[in-house]
């Protein structure tokens, strides 16, 4: 773009790039003066849904005439080109600004009162922004506080006021109720849980912010968006005088009445705010000049002893597989997350999940867009390409505040060195970081899974296979996991998988007690030769649940996964043994828990969706179906062949009464594998969607005929409960206690 003119605009300088586009300085050659552009992406400007949000921050901001929000000029389309045209601003975003440390009081409280003038002229019209946040606050260079990016506003009609010429992304069919909006450590309760927002949304977010700016963190922490959603949901933020005992009393009221979790009780209007704000600043300033409040007006410039000592945090992305070649990315997504594995054995550095870092795998997203989107501190980038038994493997360290790397390297090795590089370039990101490491994590650095460089490709094309639980899928599995422990029979962790997948085909298709006979005997070798590793603790909970020790399932993974959450699978298992024990509301509790670490099982969304059938949540069913379909769809452009991912998203499309793509969807699904019983089960689960009894009566009876015989979870399923009472269904399934 740079020194390109775009209709009567020259483009002179990039000054940013967010999510949805980039934003330039540009000379309007008509009035001569200089301006910003931001320009939605190409990638996204096809986009029917990102070009009306695109559009509609324009227009929502565009109604708005305050000084504290920046002002729009225009939104314009040159050819294939889509911008909005706003105001030059000079400084930096609050965000930014917070990085460096808390803000001093007197800064606190005057942007404070900035912020919530702009959010009550908003309110005012109507307009709900729904994703306020340091990053959306533009504070200039005269100390003046601007509000962008109203993306995600939302337009209350029945407001006197209301902006009418600005779409709602309700009304538009962008957003519906029940999906939650905005950015998670800032969203209000009624946000988190998908209810419909209003202006008291934007005044918790507001808290939020207030919170952060005083004490340099956040009210509301957590490893994984499951933990901060349930923060936000159920947990008080610690009080500001525990954080800082020098900031003023009242300041600790104000932003806790802001973070209130009953709405109701929580300042109901912009302007409330502002006044207490107002108050408390002009209470300092007079204050500050009888000399009786100085310290407390620097406070917050001073370090606090109860301020916690932040770890670095670093989000490793999918590495970019260069070979271009399908079959290849096993090899990469199993590299990349054992680099991941690696990095979390050293205590003073936080990794992110691997289900956080999915959504960037394979887009053009820069380290400052994931760190800020994380909350990440570097972001570590690469690429990989195999050719024969050659590795070449580019790794990046990138400072995601400044998009300036820190640190790289290049390695270009044989494929059997590969777990020296992965150990390498954990030691070489410690050292980048001046981390020193400890004998303890040199040492586990320093472990290797196998010393046979093609059992561990074989075990990482078993994985690949494992999780899609169909008969041939797991088959193949199986061949894979057998060849990766005749090349080394130590290999632990090639047993352990052995031996889930023996227990889970005894379960699914086959009650045959040689098959669980082998689980056993394999899981006693993996525990022998791996006793802490968790894919054991796994294979060890997947034999309990086979015979039935639904407790001791639940047990055992409860306890792997306090310790590893990301564990593959981990999830899917505990609520499978949950939902045996007929403990729905537990399934229901830890959704958040489970999602934010299921990564590529899109099995653990089932038992999720089984539970709420089972509570009677019809509503919560429905609005969770929205969110399932996401998760097929996106595994299915993965990995198209996929049969069961294929008729998983046939039930959804059922339920939401889109039989025509349903059905497409489970004909190829049965196409794909005509006798496997779990497609057949599913096929079943979808004809019910459709209100299709007989169709559906054939399916199931195939499934049972095919070896799935599981009475109990059958006549639990509520996608199922339309058979019940069919003589048939009744002779097939009969009750447990029958």
């Amino acid at each position: 773009m740079l020194d390109r003119t775009i209709s009567h605009y020259h483009i002179t300088s990039q000054l940013g790039e967010g999510g949805m586009g980039v934003v330039y300085e540009a000379e309007d050659i008509n009035l001569g003066r200089h301006v910003a552009l931001k320009f939605l992406s190409p990638a996204m400007a096809n986009d029917e849904g990102l070009l009306q949000r695109f559009q509609r921050e324009a227009r929502a901001a565009s109604a708005l005439n305050h000084p504290n929000i920046c002002t729009i000029h225009g939104i314009e389309q040159h050819e294939s080109e889509h911008f909005i045209v706003m105001e030059l601003l000079d400084g930096e975003s609050l965000g930014d600004r917070i990085r460096r440390g808390p803000l001093d009081i007197e800064t606190v409280l005057t942007l404070g009162v900035q912020i919530a003038d702009a959010l009550e002229s908003a309110h005012s019209k109507g307009i709900v922004h729904r994703d306020l946040k340091p990053a959306n606050i533009f504070v200039t260079a005269r100390g003046q506080a601007k509000i962008l990016d109203f993306g995600l506003a939302k337009i209350d009609r029945n407001k006197p006021d209301a902006a009418s010429n600005v779409p709602t992304a309700i009304a538009d069919g962008l957003t519906s109720p029940g999906t939650a909006m905005g950015t998670v450590a800032y969203m209000s309760p009624e946000q988190a849980r998908g209810a419909i927002t209003d202006a008291r949304t934007d005044l918790f977010s507001f808290g939020t912010i207030l919170y952060q700016m005083a004490t340099g963190v956040m009210p509301f922490q957590g490893e994984t968006s499951a933990v901060v959603f349930d923060a936000i949901l159920n947990k008080p933020p610690k009080p500001l005088s525990e954080v800082n005992s020098l900031l003023p009393e009242e300041l600790g009221r104000i932003i806790s009445q802001a973070l209130e979790k009953d709405r109701d009780l929580r300042y109901q209007n912009a302007t409330d705010i502002k006044i207490a704000l107002k108050r408390l600043k002009r209470d300092l300033d007079s204050g500050r000049h009888s000399g009786e409040t100085s310290s407390a007006i620097h406070a917050s410039r001073m370090p606090s002893a109860s301020t916690p000592v932040h770890e670095h945090s670093i989000a490793v992305l999918y590495f970019e597989n260069l070979s271009g070649m399908k079959e290849d990315e096993y090899l990469r997504d199993g590299i990349t997350e054992d680099i991941t594995t690696e990095l979390s054995k050293i205590k003073r550095l936080k990794t992110f999940s691997r289900a956080m870092v999915l959504n960037f795998r394979d887009k053009p997203v820069t380290a400052g867009q994931v760190g800020n989107e994380l909350g990440a501190s570097y972001v570590l980038t690469g690429s990989l390409r195999r050719a024969g038994n050659r590795l070449r493997i580019n790794a990046q360290l990138i400072d995601a505040a400044t998009d300036f790397p820190l640190w790289s390297e290049r390695y270009d090795r044989e494929m059997e060195d590969v777990f020296a590089v992965q150990d390498e370039i954990a030691s070489k990101i410690a050292a980048a970081l001046r981390i020193t490491l400890s004998p303890q994590e040199q040492q586990a650095l320093a472990a290797k899974p196998t010393e046979n460089l093609q059992a561990y490709d074989l075990y990482l094309r078993g994985r690949n296979y494992a999780r899609r639980v169909g008969r041939q899928d797991m088959m193949f599995a199986l061949q894979m996991y057998e060849n990766a422990v005749a090349l080394d029979p130590n290999f632990a962790l090639a047993h352990a998988g052995l031996a889930t997948v023996c227990a889970e085909y005894y379960w699914h298709f086959e009650r045959n007690q040689a098959w669980l006979d082998r689980a056993i005997a394999s899981t006693r070798i993996a525990s022998a030769k791996g006793t802490e590793a968790p894919e054991v603790k796994l294979a060890e909970a997947w034999v309990d649940y086979a015979e039935g020790r639904y407790e001791m399932a639940v047990d055992t993974m409860r306890k792997a996964l306090e310790t590893h959450p990301d564990l593959e699978g981990g999830y899917y298992l505990l609520g499978r043994a949950l939902f045996e024990s007929g403990r729905y509301q537990e399934i229901v509790d830890m959704m958040e828990e489970a999602l934010s670490h299921a990564g590529e099982n899109y099995n653990t969304v089932m038992p999720i969706h089984n539970a709420l059938g089972a509570l009677g949540k019809k509503d919560a069913m429905m609005n969770f179906v929205h969110r399932e379909m996401a998760v097929y769809e996106e595994a299915l452009k993965k990995t198209p062949e996929d049969a069961r991912v294929r008729v998983l998203l046939a039930g959804n499309y059922a339920l939401l009464g889109r039989f025509d793509e349903a059905k497409r969807e489970a004909d190829m699904a049965m196409a794909l594998r005509p006798d496997d019983a779990m497609i057949l089960y599913n096929t079943a689960c979808a004809f019910c969607a459709m209100d299709n009894a007989k169709d559906a009566m054939i399916a199931i009876k195939k499934a049972w005929e095919s070896g799935y015989r599981n009475a109990a979870w059958t006549r639990q399923d509520p996608d199922l409960s339309l058979l019940h009472g069919d003589p048939e269904f009744e002779r097939l399934y009969p009750p447990t206690d029958a």
